[in-house]
């Protein structure tokens, strides 16, 4: 292949993906006398410049809009750029004159690789893309001409949409800047539960009312996520008083019913296959795909992520389609940190760098594979950031030590056991004629051991028992099980152990996991999410990522993690705050006694710690006052004033008015970090006054309340 002659390059590889492309360039060989006005869609070969022939000059009706510089397949083609700029600077029948250049789009290639420059601006930087764009694509390109308007446009239309927080405004703020400089891969990472869907519609209207962008597309990496992406758009309110969709196209992939919630309007728009593969300019829509279909339809089942019917993502009906490099402006991925394995990783990046288009990635955990694709975080807002500002809920953790997970299993020779067959279930039950050693990697794989996980389960039923006597609600409870295989399934132990343990009925305990034996995983999630039960519900990685059940108060580990981004994702699905039950914290349990919580403390924003017993608040005041650990305890003073703002009543309030203004804790807590270097010594006054301190401890609490709605009526049939 290194041998391979230029002329052969051209032919075989460079001339195939001109001729491929729908619709395709014709290509012709330069002669004297051709007329440009008879070249429509063409790519004139050794075409005459003041500075040599190009090797491709391409026409669409009649101007000169494109240059390829070609090499043979052994050459990289980066810089081969230059010559191709020689020659745009030398074709005196170009359209246009930028900074002596008067081509405006400009290629090199080897037949494998292709880099693209558009010269009308000056500060714009020449990049690698996936293919050549069509005739259509740059005879769109040229019409929407170097219109800067939507620069303007941001800087004159402050972001003024109704239920923002200052720090979703701020990302919204981060990318339009980014933008406006030329940047084409950016990051945002905010936190898990701090509202990157709502604050992504946000960002995208104003994408589209500033002219910025026409066509979007916004990837998740679940049905569940894509379901509750389109739910978004359709209920978002626009500045102009109307919702999203009664102003831009919103289209989707195809759901089933059962994707969408009873109280959920079930009538999303599918989006047409040809607004994909033959884009038009006056088409504006944004497309809400998961990234598995998009995967498919770009390259095929051969090339996608491994899926099978049982699977709730399945996009079985996904085909490959034709589709374009320019078919979308801008591409919004959400939860972009996927890829917990290598080919996952590969897909996820062979998918965006296809089109050629900017690119923003939504993610709470940046990987490193995410950071050398997007370069660049332009905005990040922090769990721990997001606890002292009020906007998730602090979290305590539990270890639970059990010495078959630390330190594995041995089986003496005698000892009764059972020797599952795992292709049917069947279960021989044998006598050991010989010792066996399992190591604690072993355990759930190759054997289990099922006291242990009853035991474990009755540890936690402890805490559960003792949260539902001080709240009078038992805590939504989300259990990660180390796996779902069939026969050998831990999470179907776990079920029916908890079913067991807390005796409350099937209907109480619910698996909710990609398997086939899941009768509509997506619903499930949804009632887990809205109605009293589940309660419990054993999962193994389906709920890991982007599901919202703001309820939930108590996260259990029973499978080992060693992934940062999973970690954080799974105890992500704990922070997010919920008023109607005044959540003030969630729990982790960790059952590899505390050996997961340890691994993860320095790697994550997660400050999660291990505590024998809750320092008293007296205590952390008084640390403050000698300066011990200052910053530290001013953190951890911020949060405990957080979660009594969030439990506290209307009589707490007005008690809490003799020391603070209006009672207002939440206020209080926002400026605490200030006062205490503005003005120490008063505040220090106030924080160590022994009946303040009191009434941080045994303030009026909100009460409970318990509706009996006797003229409720009902028609059952």
């Amino acid at each position: 292949m290194l041998d391979e002659l230029e002329w052969k390059t051209r032919k075989e590889r460079i001339d195939k993906k001109l001729t491929a492309l729908k619709p395709a360039w014709e290509i012709v060989k330069f002669k004297e006398g051709l007329d440009p006005a008879t070249l429509q869609r063409h790519a004139v070969t050794e075409y005459p410049t003041a500075n040599g022939p190009a090797d491709y000059a391409l026409f669409v009706k009649g101007k000169l809009l494109g240059i390829i510089e070609a090499k043979k397949v052994g050459v990289g083609p980066q810089n081969v750029l230059e010559q191709a700029k020689r020659y745009a600077r030398g074709a005196q029948d170009g359209p246009g004159n930028w900074n002596d250049y008067r081509v405006p789009f400009i290629y090199s290639s080897n037949g494998e690789q292709v880099f693209h420059l558009d010269t009308r601006k000056e500060q714009n930087l020449s990049r690698q893309i996936a293919n050549f764009h069509t005739p259509d694509a740059l005879e769109e390109r040229w019409n929407r001409g170097l219109d800067s308007s939507h620069s303007e446009w941001f800087k004159s239309h402050p972001i003024e949409i109704a239920g923002l927080r200052p720090y979703q405004k701020k990302a919204i703020s981060s990318v339009e800047s980014a933008i406006t400089q030329g940047k084409r891969e950016l990051l945002i990472a905010m936190a898990t539960g701090t509202g990157k869907t709502f604050t992504t519609v946000a960002q995208i209207h104003r994408l589209l009312e500033s002219g910025m962008a026409k066509r979007v597309l916004f990837l998740v990496d679940r049905r569940a996520l894509a379901a509750q992406a389109v739910t978004a758009f359709n209920a978002f309110n626009t500045p102009g008083g109307n919702k999203f969709t009664q102003e831009y196209d919103v289209f989707s992939q195809r759901f089933h019913r059962e994707d969408f919630g009873n109280d959920q309007p079930y009538n999303p728009k599918v989006l047409p296959g040809s607004y994909l593969t033959v884009p038009q300019a006056k088409h504006t829509f944004v497309y809400v795909s998961t990234i598995q279909r998009m995967c498919v339809n770009l390259f095929g089942w051969e090339n996608a992520f491994p899926q099978d019917g049982g699977d709730p993502d399945d996009e079985g009906d996904a085909e490959r389609l034709d589709i374009p490099i320019h078919a979308f402006d801008i591409i919004i991925a959400d939860e972009c940190h996927r890829g917990y394995t290598a080919k996952d990783t590969a897909l996820w990046r062979q998918v965006l760098e296809y089109f050629d288009a900017i690119k923003i990635g939504l993610t709470a955990t940046p990987a490193s594979h995410t950071m050398a694709f997007f370069k660049e975080v332009v905005y990040r807002y922090g769990t721990e950031q997001a606890i002292l500002e009020g906007y998730l809920v602090d979290y305590e953790a539990v270890k639970i030590k059990s010495d078959v997970r630390i330190k594995g299993v041995f089986l003496k020779e005698g000892e009764n056991v059972g020797i599952v067959d795992t292709e049917t279930g069947r279960v021989l039950y044998d006598t050991l004629e010989d010792e066996r050693e399992f190591a604690s990697t072993d355990i759930e794989q190759k054997i289990t051991a099922p006291e242990s996980n009853q035991k474990i389960i009755a540890e936690i039923a402890k805490y559960a028992s003792k949260h539902e006597e001080e709240t009078g609600r038992f805590p939504k409870t989300l259990i990660f099980a180390a796996n779902d295989l069939p026969h050998t399934s831990h999470a179907d132990q776990l079920v029916q152990l908890c079913r067991e343990v807390f005796n409350r009925g099937d209907d109480f305990v619910q698996k909710i996991t990609g398997s086939p034996s899941v009768d509509r995983p997506l619903q499930r999630i949804r009632e887990f999410r809205n109605r009293p039960n589940p309660k419990v519900v054993v999962t193994r990685d389906m709920l890991s990522t982007g599901v919202d059940i703001p309820c939930l108060e108590f996260i259990v580990f029973l499978r080992p993690v060693k992934s940062r981004i999973l970690w954080v994702q799974m105890l992500g699905r704990g922070t997010r705050l919920c008023p109607d039950i005044n959540k003030s914290k969630f729990t982790v349990f960790d059952c590899f006694d505390g050996t997961l919580i340890e691994y993860f403390k320095e790697t994550t924003d997660f400050a999660v710690s291990l505590q024998k017993e809750t320092v008293p608040i007296s205590r952390v005041i008084e640390n403050i006052y000698q300066n011990i650990d200052r910053d530290f305890n001013i953190r951890v003073l911020v949060k405990r004033l957080r979660r009594i703002e969030k439990d506290m009543s209307g009589e707490a309030r007005e008690k809490f008015s003799a020391y603070i203004k209006d009672g207002d804790m939440g206020k209080f807590a926002s400026e605490l970090t200030e006062k205490l270097k503005t003005d120490f010594t008063e505040t220090m006054k106030l924080l160590r006054d022994k009946a303040f301190q009191d009434l941080l401890i045994n303030y009026p609490r909100a009460k409970r309340n318990f509706i009996i709605g006797y003229d409720v009526r009902d028609e059952v049939t």
